[in-house]
């Protein structure tokens, strides 16, 4: 199985205080990663750019907007932002973490939601653009990805990615970008958008709950964008049976290809959208006289049949953000307008009918000429980037491949590659890790990519681990982007209890000053200094040491004599393992006292004799006879008796008699 590609934000900690979790979701702009806030402890959302993206000025700049424009808000329904920064070259946005489903995702689920499911999010969904609205801001990406269904019933609005104030410039330029199924007409044909520009998109998005379906749909963009400039959205009642009439009103009001027509922002839909909350079955009168009939504009352009476009009419838009270019964009607005003359009412019947006949013929040639304009854009539009020279291929995953047939598949699809050397937790020395940019990347044709070869994990340098505690030893191995294993033994020593004494690797062995990224690290602790049971009865010591997880074995007692501890007390310990663990079987040194010497039989030698003889045994020998008279005197015996055994240094008294 080929090994996935290891994301290299992971374990990264931004600005020192958001450690990267895990990848939550992928975006057209930025990545979305599970974090850790170091500072606050807690879990938040962190969305970072892409890394080619960043260095693109415009797109740079939408993402600031996003973080200025969403921190300006605070809902109960919006996603609230925290911070912004960056950090590693890549800028990113922290939110609060969201445990949660999109909108899209339920749709999937469910196909179509029922009418309590779709009033409910739909309330919530213009309680939060109504509150976007009344700071200024324009949403501009509203569709069903952007609504996060919260785990604890929270719905809320997020991704303000396309946002932009509404006092600034809404024009979008060359170029229009959001989802294609619920751009407004007016963002199609002129790329204005407005507040009720979100309310078109709301009404697409309510159709589609109601329904299960988009109203417009094609094979390309340009075909559905077409359909938003020229048709007009039916009501959902027409597509299932879940809609009312006060709803299918309130979806065609919000619809309407003139802005003009439709409420003037969120706030004001919000308070249709409760009424309809209220009693989803009745018509409030302000809502009946607010809408107006479905029908065609004045002066709107025919809309062109599906089968001018060979379109099948089944398939969905991807939702994702799409651009038209402004070749495209021409066209529609080319096709949006009716440059007939207005003739004043004094003109002849005759006149009014050629008028009428000119007028018709004009259409037909403007008919024509956007029916030629669009067929050519399409053709030409799906040879280039379909099959010709600026169709864009898609990055392989190579990962675990060699990197010779690598290096041939990417080339196969014309991408250039420069091979380097990285380090891989997951894939075998030798074998390509991974490809930058990242698999699944759109890239032109002639792009170079980055083709990594695995050189195994990162060897990097182990800190000092001995000496420390446990707890802090065990985060330095974290911080240091180890993995810490187990405490695999814990013995007595001079160490303070919890002290590290050694670290070592999976396998038991030493480890040197470097070592593979993520590997294990075991430790050995110390569990403090043996007890000291030194002078004290053998119940006493046996106690002790039992609150040190130790056990006397009295088969391991030995006695020991102590001039300094009494008979029938505890000396020291008999260790009976090393190294001594929790829980090993000790022995005990038990004292019989001082040493005894025998007292020899010194009768009948000279006084003096016996006196030297009693001193170099040990003793201290005595007697009453003058130092003057000891050359005539002889032993008779001792006090104590000749072989009874006494302590070194014993006084020994020597009986004596004078033989003058």
């Amino acid at each position: 199985m080929t090994p996935a590609t290891i994301d290299p934000l992971i374990g990264q900690t931004l600005d020192a205080r958001y450690v990267i979790r895990s990848r939550i979701a992928r975006g057209g702009m930025a990545m979305v990663y599970l974090a850790h806030d170091l500072r606050l402890e807690r879990k938040v959302a962190v969305k970072v750019m892409h890394e080619h993206l960043a260095e693109d000025a415009d797109f740079t700049r939408r993402f600031d907007r996003e973080a200025r424009s969403a921190a300006r808000l605070s809902h109960t329904n919006l996603v609230n932002v925290f911070d912004q920064g960056q950090d590693l070259g890549r800028v990113y946005l922290v939110m609060e973490y969201l445990p949660s489903i999109t909108l899209r995702e339920l749709l999937k689920k469910q196909q179509r939601l029922t009418l309590d499911q779709s009033l409910e999010i739909g309330e919530a969904v213009l309680a939060g653009l109504a509150a976007a609205h009344s700071a200024g801001i324009v949403h501009r990406d509203l569709k069903p990805e952007n609504v996060l269904l919260v785990d604890d019933g929270r719905i809320k609005l997020g991704d303000f990615g396309l946002a932009r104030a509404v006092s600034a410039n809404t024009t979008t330029g060359q170029a229009l970008l959001g989802t294609i199924a619920y751009l407004s007409p007016e963002l199609v044909t002129r790329g204005v958008a407005g507040e009720r520009s979100d309310l078109y998109a709301f009404g697409i998005m309510l159709y589609e709950m109601i329904t299960g379906s988009q109203p417009f749909t094609g094979e390309q963009p340009m075909q559905i964008a077409y359909q938003h400039a020229h048709s007009d959205v039916p009501a959902p009642s027409e597509s299932g049976d879940v809609s009312t009439p006060a709803l299918d009103s309130f979806v065609v009001w919000l619809t309407q290809r003139d802005p003009d027509l439709r409420p003037a922002n969120a706030g004001e839909a919000l308070v249709h959208m409760r009424e309809l909350r209220d009693n989803p079955y009745g018509m409030p009168e302000a809502l009946a006289t607010a809408v107006l009939p479905i029908g065609p504009l004045p002066g709107d352009t025919t809309v062109l049949p599906g089968d001018a476009f060979d379109d099948a009419a089944t398939t969905h838009l991807t939702p994702s953000t799409t651009v038209l270019s402004g070749v495209e964009q021409a066209t529609l607005q080319a096709g949006a307008s009716d440059p007939g003359d207005e003739h004043p009412s004094s003109a002849t019947s005759t006149d009014r009918a050629h008028a009428q006949g000119v007028r018709r013929a004009r259409k037909g040639r403007i008919t024509a000429l956007v029916i030629t304009g669009l067929a050519v854009a399409t053709g030409a539009g799906a040879f280039w980037f379909g099959q010709g020279p600026g169709s864009a291929v898609t990055v392989p995953d190579v990962a675990g491949q060699t990197v010779a047939d690598a290096q041939a598949e990417l080339e196969g699809l014309d991408l250039t590659v420069a091979v380097t050397e990285c380090s891989s937790l997951d894939v075998e020395v030798g074998l390509a890790s991974a490809v930058t940019p990242e698999p699944g990347t759109r890239l032109d044709r002639g792009t170079e990519v980055t083709l990594c070869q695995s050189t195994g994990p990162e060897m990097l340098a182990v800190p000092t681990l001995v000496g420390l505690q446990l707890d802090d030893a065990t985060k330095l191995i974290e911080d240091s982007r180890f993995t810490f294993g187990e405490v695999t033994d814990t013995r007595f020593s001079d160490a303070a209890e919890g002290e590290v004494l050694a670290a070592l690797n999976a396998d038991d062995g030493e480890i040197g000053e470097t070592f593979p990224e993520r590997g294990t690290i075991n430790l050995i602790v110390s569990a403090g200094q043996p007890p000291s049971v030194n002078g004290l009865t053998v119940d006493q010591a046996t106690s002790v040491l039992s609150k040190s997880d130790l056990t006397v074995d009295s088969a391991h007692n030995t006695e020991v004599i102590s001039d300094d501890v009494p008979k029938g007390q505890v000396v020291a310990v008999n260790w009976t393992t090393d190294p001594v663990r929790p829980g090993d079987a000790v022995g005990l040194q038990i004292s019989t006292g001082p040493e005894l010497f025998e007292i020899p039989d010194v009768s009948g030698l000279g006084l003096q004799e016996a006196m030297d003889t009693l001193a170099g045994a040990g003793f201290s020998p005595t007697t009453l006879v003058p130092e003057a008279l000891r050359g005539f005197a002889k032993a008779t015996g001792t006090n104590p008796a000749a072989g009874e055994q006494v302590e070194a240094g014993t006084e020994i008294r020597i009986t004596s008699q004078l033989s003058l």
